[in-house]
C-alpha cells in the first residue's frame, strides 16, 4: 500500500492512500450561509464553510447531535479519523453527528474559524427538527487544533439574536456538553503549538488577542460541561493544556472529567489499532450516559 508521508508544522503525519480516499467520499455538503459566508475570499470548497452529516439508524437515535471539529494545526482537516470514523462512531451510539469543514489558514484567520463553529452549533439548532434532536442536546466535539476550536466555542458563546433577520443567527451558540482530545488551549508563549498559532493569528499577534483565546482563562460557570482525553507521550501538544483546563473548570464548578493515559502519540483518534488506547472512548460513552447523553447500560 502506498504511503504519502507530509510535515504539517512540526508534527510529522503519514497517511495512506486508502485513507485519503476514505475522507473524500464523504456526504453532500450542507453549506452554513448558503447565500455565502461572510468574509469568505473565494467559491471553492476552502472558503465554503460546511456539515457532513451522519444520521444514525431511526430506531437506534437517542435524539442527540454532536458537531464535530477535526484537527490539522489551524491549515488542514484531519476528516478522515477525526471527522468520518468519529460521525460513524456517534452514529453507533446512536447520536447525529455534523462533521465541519471550517476555514483555516493560509486563506483565513481569527476570528473566521470561531465564526464557522458558532454558526454550525446555531445551524444544527435551527434544524433540530429536520433531524430529530433535542436542541438542548447538542454538544461539540474537537481533537488538536479543532479541540482549540472547540474550547472557543464553549468559552466565547452567546445566547442569539431574538430579532436578527437570519433565522439562525437567533439560536445560541453555547454547546451542551463538550468533549476535548488532545486539544490545544493556551495561546501564551508557554504553552502554544506554534505552528498552530501562528495559522489562527498571524506572526505577531496582539497579546490582548493571545490572552483572549488562552481558553483557560476564558472559563466560567457557564461553560458547558466537559469531557478531556490526552496522553502524557503526546509531544506536539503537551499535556499541560488539559490540565489547566480541568483546573479552571472545576475552579468554576463545571461538571468536567478527564482521562490522561500514559503512552499514546499526538492525533490517534479513536486509536482503533492500540487495545490499551482504545479503551478510551468506552470512558466518553460512560461519560455521555452519567450525563443523560445517552441511557444508563444495563445490567448484566
Amino acid at each position: 500500500m502506498n504511503r504519502i508521508a507530509y510535515a504539517l508544522f512540526g508534527i510529522v503525519l503519514v497517511a495512506t492512500t486508502s485513507q485519503i480516499q476514505a475522507a473524500e467520499e464523504l456526504p453532500k455538503p450542507e453549506p452554513l450561509w448558503p447565500k455565502g459566508a461572510p468574509l469568505a475570499k473565494g467559491m471553492s470548497d476552502r472558503d465554503i464553510p460546511a456539515l457532513f452529516i451522519w444520521q444514525p439508524a431511526p430506531e437506534n437515535s437517542v435524539g442527540a447531535a454532536v458537531v464535530v471539529l477535526p484537527g490539522g494545526g489551524y491549515g488542514n482537516l484531519a476528516m478522515d479519523h477525526e471527522g468520518k470514523q468519529i460521525a460513524a462512531w456517534l452514529n453507533k451510539q446512536g447520536i447525529s453527528a455534523f462533521v465541519l469543514r471550517y476555514r483555516h489558514a493560509p486563506g483565513y484567520q481569527h476570528p473566521v474559524p470561531l465564526m464557522d463553529a458558532q454558526r454550525a452549533v446555531r445551524w444544527v439548532r435551527a434544524h433540530a427538527t429536520d433531524y430529530k434532536i433535542d436542541p438542548k442536546k447538542v454538544g461539540i466535539w474537537g481533537f488538536s487544533a479543532g479541540g482549540h476550536l472547540a474550547s472557543t466555542v464553549s468559552t466565547h458563546f452567546d445566547a442569539g439574536k431574538p430579532d436578527a433577520e437570519d433565522p439562525i443567527d437567533r439560536f445560541s451558540s453555547r454547546p451542551d456538553f463538550s468533549i476535548l482530545c488532545y486539544p490545544l488551549i493556551s495561546m501564551k508563549e508557554s504553552f502554544a503549538h506554534m505552528g498552530s498559532k501562528k495559522n489562527l493569528l498571524g506572526e505577531n499577534p496582539d497579546p490582548a488577542l493571545v490572552e483572549d483565546l488562552s481558553n483557560e482563562t476564558k472559563v466560567t460557570a457557564e461553560t458547558p460541561p466537559t469531557f478531556i482525553f490526552h496522553t502524557d507521550a503526546d509531544k506536539a501538544v503537551l499535556a499541560d493544556h488539559v490540565i489547566v483546563y480541568y483546573s479552571a473548570l472545576r475552579k468554576a464548578g463545571v461538571p468536567t472529567e478527564m482521562h490522561i493515559y500514559e503512552k499514546g502519540p499526538h492525533g490517534v483518534g479513536l486509536a482503533p489499532a492500540d487495545p490499551i488506547l482504545s479503551t478510551w472512548s468506552g470512558r466518553l460513552r460512560d461519560w455521555l450516559s452519567n450525563r443523560g447523553i445517552l441511557p444508563k447500560p444495563k445490567k448484566s
